[in-house]
């Protein structure tokens, strides 16, 4: 029998070929996949996962009736992410106290209540886990979206970075945005009133530029060196460029000189996901990466000062 724990993993959507490759790499042993799900031996906190399931377990059930029971008797909250014996799982779920997924306002707190998750394996056999990675149903953040005043929809990026985060940048901080235009990111951040210095080759959309502490300099974030703005608060790039670039002349320049406390950037992976590249922004100390619920063939890299001076 093995020592490695049962793990379920969801993968983002459209991208079930990246977890398991990632998985595989990292040495965790897959067991059956069932669409987007992945029954597998090991824990790895895969970017491709859009959820997991810490602690799931199977359950035999004789009838709809005995299922409900099992899953009332362990929590209140449940998700169902059917995968097969659709019209039998549906049954069950209608007995269950609803789950309100109501679209989230920004800057209100991510749920605190237990969610747990469940599948029909078989037809008389539960898949349950109470403990999951995420708070949010599938992992997935559903914003009431602003359709008004962002010039593009980049903006979902940095509210869900921020609601999972439980924090962003702080009224008066110095935030700097590499490839800003047409101004998605900078106006989430003039928005929380911090200052940002904006670096774009093209310019802004003219509503953001105007907002206040806002700066466009027209220029490329490739470019700017911590020289030329002094040390920042956060840094963030959401800049079109290959992941090896971005590291290289980018984060890591940032990172030696100590001139950028916090940093978020979007790592835009092109054609067959770099695995390896992915790793290497994984171990730099007190990284996290991630696949937001509006990201495409993309990741999200996370790198919090604080974090970072732990894991040296």
């Amino acid at each position: 029998m093995s020592s490695k724990p049962l793990i379920v993993y969801l993968a983002a959507r459209g991208f079930e070929r990246d977890l398991l490759d990632e998985l595989a790499l990292h040495g965790v042993n897959i067991l059956e996949v069932k669409e987007r799900l992945v029954l597998a031996e090991g824990l790895f906190r895969s970017a491709w996962a859009q959820n997991i399931w810490l602690e799931p377990f199977f359950q035999p059930i004789a009838s709809v009736g005995e299922a409900v029971r099992i899953l009332k008797s362990i929590q209140r909250n449940w998700k169902l992410h059917a995968v097969d014996f659709h019209r039998r799982a549906a049954l069950i779920e209608q007995q269950l106290p609803p789950v309100k997924a109501k679209p989230l306002p920004f800057g209100q707190p991510a749920p605190t209540s237990p969610l747990g998750s469940w599948t029909l394996w078989d037809r008389d056999t539960l898949l349950v886990s109470a403990t999951c990675s995420s708070a949010f149903p599938d992992g997935e953040v559903n914003f009431e979206e602003d359709k008004v005043n962002p010039p593009s929809r980049a903006y979902l990026k940095l509210w869900e970075t921020f609601t999972l985060l439980g924090r962003g940048p702080q009224p008066g901080e110095l935030c700097l945005d590499l490839g800003s235009a047409p101004g998605g990111w900078t106006w989430v951040l003039a928005s929380m009133g911090a200052r940002v210095i904006s670096i774009d080759k093209s310019p802004l959309d003219p509503r953001v530029e105007a907002m206040d502490g806002v700066e466009h300099r027209i220029g490329s974030g490739f470019g700017l060196e911590p020289r030329h703005v002094g040390r920042v608060d956060w840094l963030f790039s959401d800049m079109a460029c290959y992941p090896e670039r971005l590291l290289n002349v980018v984060v890591k320049q940032w990172l030696e000189a100590d001139a950028a406390e916090n940093f978020v950037c979007t790592i835009k992976l092109q054609g067959d996901t770099d695995h390896k590249m992915v790793q290497a922004f994984r171990e730099i100390p007190g990284s996290e990466v991630l696949h937001l619920s509006c990201n495409k063939h993309e990741l999200t890299w996370i790198n919090l000062g604080e974090r970072r001076r732990a894991a040296l």
